[in-house]
């Protein structure tokens, strides 16, 4: 068994400079480096009708150059000094971060605030990182018999508005059409200081960092922040199955969605249907791996949990819990879905064993605290909870309201998915031309 690991005290000092760039310093003398990262109130929710994966290109275009930076240069940079970078797009924010030695923060940080202040858009990056993101649709979505499965089709069977359902990752037809006036206009409304959270996080010194900060960040230019985007949707009100026949695919796989609580407005509830997941869903032992896979033969695997991309409190409200099953034949999808609403209600009418409780919230209160472990993942913790929640340190915070999740909170949550409408994705093998029906 892993020893439990406990992260460090979370000592926070928050800024807001005055073009509205919000601010988190974290330092941690005992770290051997620094991160510093950056995340923009900007993701595939954000995205304009017609520009399917926007967001996405957008956020490899940042690595193309800025101001003062030629093309390849940050990351040189970056790398130069001993460091390591990455950004990603998520459903409602863009990340980008940047792990040093504590001597090059400073080049860090001019790095960022240059590329804030604009990136470099020529019609040779845009061409360039057009075909970057093709080959990663290409290789992660379009030639993988499960590519985006669930988080691409599942969306359109619960959601009906654009924001909600459109494919993240890109439409080829919507990127192929992008121009550099579409880049322009997307960095002047999304990238505006007062749309962003940096985080510095690691060893350094905190009254020195803020310095630092403002000598890099404070003279760039203020512009206004965009409203946010309208993702409110009404709950579903009838039961839905979308059937997709995918050439390739080995076998059969069904996806439920239902709705979760606001993770920002209602996150006890939220953490409280992430349990039921664990506890229904999570492991050989939990009760659907039981029923679905030993008992009835009707899957091969089958997991349940918070969050569209499995992951929970990575994005705003709405979000989705996932039941999804590898199932051992496209007719099993009606016995795995009786199984899932029998669980439900069974946990919401008994409500959970407090010692399989207990397990199960230790379990997820000792994943936070590795994540807060990890330097490159505690700056972004941080940040993404400065951004959604308005309080960076509430990532410190999860492991212990975790750990009070209780039985009554469970057979809540429980009750309130069991009495959802069902949604969902049934995935079956195209037949092979010319083969016999």
């Amino acid at each position: 068994m892993s020893p439990a690991v406990a992260a460090p005290a979370a000592v926070l000092e928050r800024l807001r400079l005055d073009n509205g760039l919000r601010v988190v310093l974290a330092p941690d003398r005992e770290a051997t480096a620094v991160c510093v990262a950056v995340h923009y109130d900007v993701g595939f929710r954000s995205e304009p009708a017609g520009r399917g994966g926007f967001a996405h290109l957008f956020e490899h275009l940042m690595f193309e150059g800025s101001e003062r930076i030629g093309p390849g240069e940050h990351t040189r940079l970056v790398q130069a000094a001993g460091g390591t970078f990455n950004g990603t797009t998520y459903r409602d924010h863009t990340a980008y971060y940047q792990i040093v030695p504590p001597e090059a923060l400073e080049r860090t940080l001019f790095l960022e605030a240059d590329r804030m202040r604009g990136p470099r858009l020529t019609e040779a990056t845009l061409a360039r990182q057009l075909a970057v993101v093709k080959e990663e649709i290409l290789r992660n979505i379009t030639a993988q018999p499960y590519g985006g499965f669930p988080w691409v089709p599942l969306p359109p069977a619960l959601f009906t508005t654009f924001a909600n359902t459109h494919n993240g990752y890109g439409d080829l037809a919507d990127l192929e059409a992008s121009t550099l006036a579409d880049c322009a206009a997307f960095f002047d409304t999304h990238y505006a200081p007062g749309n962003a959270v940096l985080t510095v996080c690691g060893d350094f010194d905190p009254q020195a960092g803020a310095d630092l900060v403002r000598r890099h960040f404070a003279d760039v230019p203020a512009r206004p922040v965009p409203v946010p985007a309208a993702l409110a949707e009404p709950r579903p009100t009838g039961d839905r199955q979308d059937e997709h026949a995918v050439p390739g695919l080995p076998m059969a796989a069904l996806a439920l969605g239902l709705r979760l609580p606001d993770p920002v407005g209602d996150t006890d509830r939220y953490l409280a249907a992430a349990a039921v997941g664990a506890l229904l869903g999570d492991g050989e032992n939990a009760v659907l791996h039981r029923r679905a896979v030993r008992e009835t033969g009707s899957a091969v695997g089958v997991h349940a949990g918070a969050g569209l991309t499995g992951v929970p409190l990575e994005a705003r409200d709405p979000d989705v819990f996932v039941i999804r099953a590898m199932l051992t034949s496209p007719g099993a999808a009606a016995t795995v879905t009786e199984i899932a609403d029998r669980a439900l209600r069974d946990l919401a009418e008994h409500g959970p064993d407090p010692a399989a409780l207990a397990r199960t919230t230790a379990r997820a209160a000792v994943e936070r605290h590795r994540r807060l472990d990890r330097l490159g993942s505690r700056a972004q913790q941080y940040g993404r909870f400065e951004l959604h929640h308005g309080d960076a340190a509430l990532a410190a915070e999860l492991p212990d309201r975790i750990r009070r999740t209780t039985p009554e909170q469970v057979a809540a949550a429980a009750a309130d998915l069991a009495g959802q409408r069902r949604r969902s994705v049934l995935l079956v093998p195209a037949p092979t031309p010319g083969a016999p029906r």
